[in-house]
Parts: C-alpha cells; sequence; structure tokens
C-alpha cells in the first residue's frame, strides 16, 4: 500500500468522533483496517459492517471493474454522502480535494477502507488491470446529492467557509 496522503488509521467506531474540528474536511479521510480472518488452506475472509469499521449505515454498495488504466471515474462531490472506497483486487489511485488541499492514496489492500466525507471532490483513476473498486455509500442514489462541475463546487465550498466566519 502507497499513502501519498496524509489520512489517519482510526480505530473501529471513531471515525465520526476523529478530525471533525480540523480546518478541512480533508482532515477527517480515514482509513480503518476491516476484521479479516485468514488460514492457509480457507484462504481469507474480510467483513464489512456499518457501525463496525464503517461509520455509517451503508445504504448503497457498487463496484468498478473492467476499467483501463487511462480510465477516469468519479470527478464528483457529493453534498451530503458519505462514502467508503475499498480495493477488492488490484489497485487504483484515488486523488481527493477539499478545493485547498490535495491528497492523493493508493489503494491496494481489501482489509483496507477509506473514508471519505461530503463535500470532497474525489477522482479514481490508474485503475490495474484486474482493478475491482467497492465503494459504500450512506444514502441511496441522489443525481441532487452530486456536484459534477468544478466551478460550481468551488463555489459551494467557498459559501460554506464564508457562512463558518
Amino acid at each position: 500500500m502507497s499513502l501519498t496522503g496524509n489520512a489517519r488509521s482510526l480505530g473501529k467506531a471513531d471515525w465520526r468522533a476523529t478530525g471533525t474540528t480540523g480546518t478541512s474536511n480533508l482532515d477527517r479521510v480515514a482509513w480503518t483496517e476491516l476484521d479479516t480472518y485468514a488460514t492457509p488452506v480457507r484462504g481469507s475472509l474480510t467483513v464489512v459492517e456499518s457501525g463496525h469499521g464503517i461509520p455509517f449505515v451503508m445504504r448503497r454498495i457498487f463496484y468498478i471493474y473492467g476499467a483501463t488504466k487511462n480510465c477516469e471515474r468519479g470527478a464528483h462531490a457529493h453534498r451530503e454522502s458519505c462514502q467508503g472506497f475499498i480495493a477488492i483486487k488490484g489497485s487504483f489511485s484515488l486523488d481527493l480535494t477539499d478545493s485547498h488541499q490535495s491528497s492523493t492514496y493508493e489503494l491496494s489492500e481489501p482489509n483496507r477502507a477509506l473514508y471519505v466525507p461530503p463535500m470532497i471532490w474525489a477522482r479514481v483513476y490508474e485503475f490495474s488491470h484486474d482493478a475491482v473498486c467497492l465503494v459504500l455509500a450512506d444514502s441511496l442514489y441522489d443525481p441532487a446529492d452530486y456536484i459534477r462541475e468544478w466551478d460550481e463546487y468551488v463555489t459551494l465550498i467557498a459559501n460554506l467557509e464564508s457562512a463558518r466566519i
């Protein structure tokens, strides 16, 4: 696993409580180790449960596979939705930004999840030939939750920041 971003590793149920007072939503991005049980003969079993390693109730799960190395997915932010990203197989890169700071993560371990809070612009790319990117979300699909235009995202962030002052 390669990490160029500065997400912390957090315990089972403390994602929401930690990092919420930082100056950036990127301060709330966090890794978690998923419970994994392995034996040489039976292989590995990794468990993903709401509230136990995943800091939200999962309402939607989707996955990306068959993407080429030059493919780019995401390139949007969510107004309200939280997400967790897991590299079930292979690897991929995930760029995250709050319009001021950016971090890049390489996901390559199926027993780790990266939590991404709302209002973070995310871009997934550099898929290995065998990559399977699993995404956990706390909401059902709602087109109104998506911010797909960069300029709109930057304006919304600026408005949120000025409202906090």
